[in-house]
């Protein structure tokens, strides 16, 4: 070591173990000639690095510029020590704290190195599925406790083989602590399993499963986070069979491609989603599909979209390779069931679905559904944050200054842990409404708590008395319990996720959130802290005749709108929709509109979206939720500038938003036969247009300030675009990323309330 010897203490917090964290710093020092120690300690990692300045220096930049790929770095500090003798660099191990609350590392898709292995016939993990590094593999998904370590994973069962074991003990290795580092020797091993769960006889089950999928028939598939269903996406047979059988009417199938190339003649690639979709989290991206895609039709019906997603595990690149057509790979459920994770739950809940099953004895301890992500305004934005982000914490400006569990809504449901200077979103749990899932909820949460060593004294939840965690969060013992405005919630999310203490203007759009009036909310501008709200405006109501049967029954909310803007007198017989309702069902709506009797009214911009196209693409029914609004979004024609007229009414508090004009020019463009793409693309102008008008008035009130876009309406690009666009550079404009803007985000937002407002408690 040449020039005079310094020494700096550098500490590393963020997602820095179970990542290959400490060999990478290892083979880092060696290449500065930087001397000392490295080990996993109770917040991150910290080294003691010792050499001349300038190599310490060199070496400290390359820390922060040259992450290992999963290796998410929050925070980085460095302070001279003394310098220290020290005969060249170590790993240590790790030290033993009191409160051990590093969070395991999410799951990792196989990395280059592994799946190079994989298909070398000369590798000892030639056609291994169960191949993985410190760089890739599972992790989340087979921890059963903290520290992360083999013997508290589900890795605990299969003991290495010597050779597994040289890998592992050499810090020169890329496997040095690779806790799910196994071989056909020593590790997992698949089984196929007939539909009624006899085993099948068979020297490679990926083999017998690719030729079940070439011929036609449905294969569950057991994953990293849980049991997929696969099927021949490019087969209308095989994918009408997965419908009937999964109970899934139109709801769109991912589809998952060998690789890149595969993926470009399926759909079109910006250079950002080819990076979003090659990423270490591998989520389904939603993109453009090509018109000779190859696709069968019935993968998304009536959608220009397609959610594709690359193998992350080696079995799927085995299968994909081996089948040589993309496939369907959808979770392994009926529809609105949780993601079924156990061997004996799958051959129970998928009996009847699945053809053959794909097996092997490599538990799984924590379900996690796949990660669903797209381009918004130029940057991708996690619709569904589940496999591949959970559970890697979220920093946040402010520390929780006590434990807070976040439960989350109704549906979409994802809670969340707040506790000290990070959240902690959990895993995608999905709808509420049913018991299986309501249990997985209950399962998730505590697994997570125990992860952390936590036991919340706060417990936030949405205000809606009838949502199940609300019920969950009042059964709660010995707790402090909050309750938290829908939108406020929304709004806070999003504020957390860009470091912002407020107070900002939040734009919450979304189909129904409970208002601290009773009413449904959900067209709202709010001036927003974290510790409270003022609703600056809203939209103009819409009778929701019928309650729920409206939000499936659409066509209940078109004639809603007709019925306010025309005072009961709607030119029903220019509009088709119509033509399918009996006259019987439309007398009974009417009356029920008119009297306001089961008519409750929802402030909703969703809302909106459906009723108006329902009205425009004669669609009557929802067959899923958002369906109608989903498909009246995606017919917009995006080079249409023309827009609607729309009233604010500014003498009331907050201002009202009333579209009623907008409802008639609809109308007169339907009875013209004017094209659906060109009233979309004006009914979205439209809206972008006064929602700009909103925010410009409510900042002539309140000042500059922030502004952010939140709630699931800014999961629709083009609305989140074209408002985005029509307030930049007149204010700072926010929108989600990493967190969900729809109620899969809504945790984050109730945390940082709940924390807020009993802080000074």
């Amino acid at each position: 070591m040449q020039g005079e010897c310094e020494g700096r203490r550098i500490q590393i917090l963020g997602t820095v173990q179970g990542v290959g964290f400490r060999p990478w710093v290892f083979r880092l020092a060696c290449e500065h000639g930087v001397a000392g120690i490295v080990r996993n300690d109770d917040r991150g990692v910290t080294i003691e690095a010792f050499g001349p300045r300038p190599s310490l220096e060199s070496f400290l930049r390359s820390l922060a510029d040259q992450p290992p790929i999963a290796a998410r770095i929050h925070d980085l500090r460095s302070q001279s020590i003394p310098p220290e003798p020290h005969d060249g660099f170590a790993i240590v191990e790790s030290g033993s704290g009191a409160e051990r609350r590093v969070s395991i590392p999410p799951d990792l898709a196989v990395c280059g190195d592994c799946l190079a292995e994989v298909f070398d016939p000369s590798n000892r993990r030639y056609r291994y599925p169960f191949t993985n590094c410190t760089a890739c593999g599972p992790r989340f998904t087979i921890a059963r406790d903290i520290p992360y370590d083999r013997p508290a994973t589900t890795m605990a069962a299969f003991r290495m083989c010597p050779a597994c074991r040289l890998e592992y003990e050499d810090a020169a290795d890329r496997r040095f602590h690779a806790q799910p580092n196994a071989c056909p020797a020593c590790g997992p091993h698949l089984r196929a399993l007939g539909a009624g769960g006899e085993p099948l006889a068979t020297s490679d089950p990926v083999t017998r499963a690719a030729q079940a999928l070439i011929d036609g028939r449905i294969v569950a598939l057991k994953g990293i986070g849980g049991f997929h269903l696969a099927c021949d996406a490019t087969s209308s047979s095989a994918l009408a069979m997965l419908r009937e059988r999964k109970r899934r009417d139109e709801k769109p199938f991912a589809v998952m491609v060998r690789d890149v190339a595969q993926a470009e003649r399926v759909a079109r690639l910006s250079e950002e989603e080819r990076r979003l979709l090659t990423s270490v989290e591998r989520p389904i991206v939603l993109l453009e599909r090509r018109r000779a895609s190859g696709l069968a039709p019935e993968v998304a019906p009536d959608n220009p979209l397609v959610g594709l997603l690359l193998p992350y595990s080696p079995l799927h690149h085995l299968l994909l390779a081996d089948v040589g057509r993309p496939l369907v790979m959808t979770s392994g459920n009926l529809s609105e069931e949780p993601i079924a994770y156990r061997d004996a739950e799958a051959l129970e809940r998928l009996n009847g679905i699945a053809d053959l099953f794909l097996v092997h004895d490599r538990e799984i301890e924590t379900p996690c559904d796949d990660s669903v992500a797209r381009f918004v305004a130029g940057s991708p934005v996690v619709f569904r944050r589940s496999r591949g982000y959970v559970p890697r914490p979220l920093p946040v400006a402010r520390p929780f200054a006590r434990p807070v569990l976040a439960v989350g809504g109704q549906l979409k449901n994802a809670f969340c842990i707040g506790l000290g200077e990070a959240a902690h979103l959990g895993p995608h749990v999905g709808d509420l409404d049913g018991l299986t899932t309501y249990r997985s909820f209950e399962q998730a949460i505590a697994r997570l708590e125990r992860f952390l060593r936590v036991r919340p004294e706060v417990v936030a939840h949405d205000l809606h008395p009838d949502y199940a965690s609300t019920r969950y969060a009042l059964g709660r013992d010995a707790v402090r319990t909050v309750g938290v405005q829908h939108h406020h919630a929304h709004v806070a999310s999003a504020m957390a996720e860009h470091g912002l203490v407020g107070p900002v203007i939040g734009v919450a759009f979304d189909g129904t959130g409970y208002g601290t009036d009773g009413t449904s909310w959900g067209g709202e501008i709010l001036l927003a802290r974290d510790d409270g709200f003022e609703r600056l405006a809203t939209t103009r109501a819409i009778r929701l005749a019928g309650g729920d049967a409206a939000i499936r029954g659409v066509w209940r909310i078109a004639l809603a709108l007709l019925e306010d803007t025309y005072e009961g007198d709607p030119p029903l017989g220019v509009l088709p929709l119509f033509d399918s309702i009996p006259a019987a069902q439309l007398d009974v709506v009417r009356q029920m509109l008119a009297r306001r009797m089961l008519a409750p009214p929802a402030h909703g911009i969703g809302r909106y979206f459906d009723g108006i196209g329902a009205l425009v693409l004669a669609r009557p029914v929802s067959r899923f939720e958002g369906q109608v609004a989903l498909q009246w979004n995606l017919v917009a024609d995006p080079l249409e500038t023309a827009a609607y007229p729309y009233q604010i009414h500014r003498g009331e508090r907050p201002m009202v938003l009333d579209l009623r004009l907008l409802v008639r020019a609809v109308v007169e463009d339907v009875a013209a036969g004017r094209p659906a793409s060109t009233i979309s693309g004006r009914f979205h102008n439209t809206l972008a247009a006064a929602t700009a008008d909103l925010v410009r008035q409510a900042l002539s009130q309140v000042g500059r300030l922030p502004v952010v876009l939140t709630g699931g309406c800014f999961q629709n690009a083009l609305l989140a675009e074209r408002v985005r666009a029509r307030l930049v550079p007149q204010c700072d404009v926010y929108l989600h990323g990493e967190v969900p803007p729809g109620d899969g985000g809504l945790a984050l937002g109730q945390a940082m309330v709940a924390d807020a407002i009993t802080r000074e408690e």
